[in-house]
């Protein structure tokens, strides 16, 4: 069963939802909404937002969660290219805009800068000790069922 929908009244997103502003909608299910960026980074840019409104995923009900990814499959094989991200940000300085949880689907024509995401990944050196002592903490967290 899903979740009854929350809204926010001056949510942009929730106000696409809503059909209060116009969009370019391509797939809309029971939790989902999805439609074309329209400051796209890449031909077929396109966002899939849940119908229930929080800010950051992990204050979604899990069951708006349940066909995201789904309605993201069906957006990347139909745009028709072979390399695509999908990203997804929580919080301004993880460089969300928009205050309600929303995933990009990004096709990544050819592996210029000029079109698609185009990013840096800082990657750090970490001792195996620093990576099990994190591993155990959170398999207790796992472990504990309010999460």
């Amino acid at each position: 069963m899903a979740a009854v929908p929350k809204s926010l009244a001056t949510c942009l997103f929730c106000k696409i939802i809503k059909g209060e502003i116009p969009s370019f909608k391509l797939i809309e299910t029971e939790t989902t909404f999805s439609f074309l960026d329209i400051g796209p980074l890449s031909r077929g840019h396109a966002l899939v937002i849940p119908k229930y409104h929080a800010a950051k995923m992990h204050e979604l009900p899990d069951e708006s969660l349940a066909d995201i990814l789904v309605v993201a499959k069906k957006i990347a094989l139909a745009v028709g290219v072979e390399n695509y991200n999908v990203l997804q940000n929580n919080g301004r300085i993880a460089h969300q805009l928009v205050d309600h949880v929303h995933f990009h689907v990004i096709p990544k024509p050819s592996a210029s800068d000029e079109e698609g995401l185009v990013i840096g990944w800082p990657a750090k050196e970490t001792a195996k000790d620093d990576l099990t002592k994190l591993q155990k903490e959170l398999e207790a967290k796992f472990a504990d069922s309010k999460l």
